[in-house]
């Protein structure tokens, strides 16, 4: 981002914060102002969102931020490394339409062994690949630790969701198997940001077009991105947050 964007960039977040006093309080719990930015949009709060799935929440930076855009949605995370959930529970706690759970999500019900990343949102059930540790040298150490792993659709029966409902998800690869373990809530969403890959950055993992044939055949339609991730070598797009809907 060259200095022009980024001087847009600031004046844009400072207008939000004169704007909004409460953003003072995001600051302070940890939130993400451009998340913010990005979810508090018309578009989004015409669709009333009601339940929020929050698969991969890592330490909680979105689930806070979700909850200042919609302080009444009923919000459940799913965290699997010990160390990212305690900082999540202490991020949301307090709030009362929120509950975390220490399992990741999958397509079986079982214990996995997860590579814990020393950059803790690069940790996968996959193994990084080359283009991976190129992009981005600071992930090259990992140690394995098991996990619980269950299905959505599994956990879904045991919670309490109200519709309309929109399930983010962002969890290093492991989309498809997350869709697998979890197809009759997914059909019941409304909106879906995954997070999707144009280049493999881990072993096996699908691509873009893997999860968009998966969701249009529930009916879901693309609507574009939230936010993307280059190549800081090519400028090529390696991931973005792609928006999927049901009109």
């Amino acid at each position: 981002m060259t200095l022009l964007p980024k001087i847009a960039r600031r004046i844009q977040i400072l207008a939000h914060i004169i704007e909004n006093p409460n953003l003072l309080a995001l600051i302070l719990q940890g939130g993400s102002i451009n998340k913010f930015i990005s979810l508090d949009q018309p578009w989004l709060h015409e669709l009333n969102i009601k339940t929020v799935l929050d698969i991969g929440a890592h330490a909680g930076i979105s689930a806070v931020t979700i909850h200042s855009v919609f302080p009444k949605a009923q919000i459940y995370s799913f965290e699997p490394l010990p160390i990212c959930f305690q900082k999540l529970q202490m991020r949301m706690a307090g709030v009362k339409n929120f509950k975390g759970f220490n399992i990741a999500l999958g397509d079986c019900s079982s214990t996995l062994p997860l590579d814990c990343n020393s950059f803790t949102p690069s940790s996968s059930f996959l193994k990084m690949t080359d283009l991976h540790k190129t992009e981005f040298p600071y992930t090259r150490h990992s140690q394995p630790l098991r996990v619980k792993v269950e299905r959505l659709d599994t956990i879904a029966e045991q919670l309490t969701i109200i519709d309309p409902l929109w399930i983010k998800v962002d969890v290093q690869g492991y989309e498809e198997k997350v869709i697998q373990g979890g197809e009759k809530t997914i059909q019941r969403a409304k909106l879906i940001i995954i997070e999707t890959s144009f280049q493999k950055l881990y072993e096996g993992q699908p691509l873009f077009d893997n999860i968009y044939n998966h969701l249009i055949r529930f009916g879901f339609k693309y609507f574009g991105s939230i936010d993307q991730l280059r190549s800081r070598k090519s400028g090529q797009v390696l991931q973005e947050d792609s928006i999927f809907m049901k009109k």
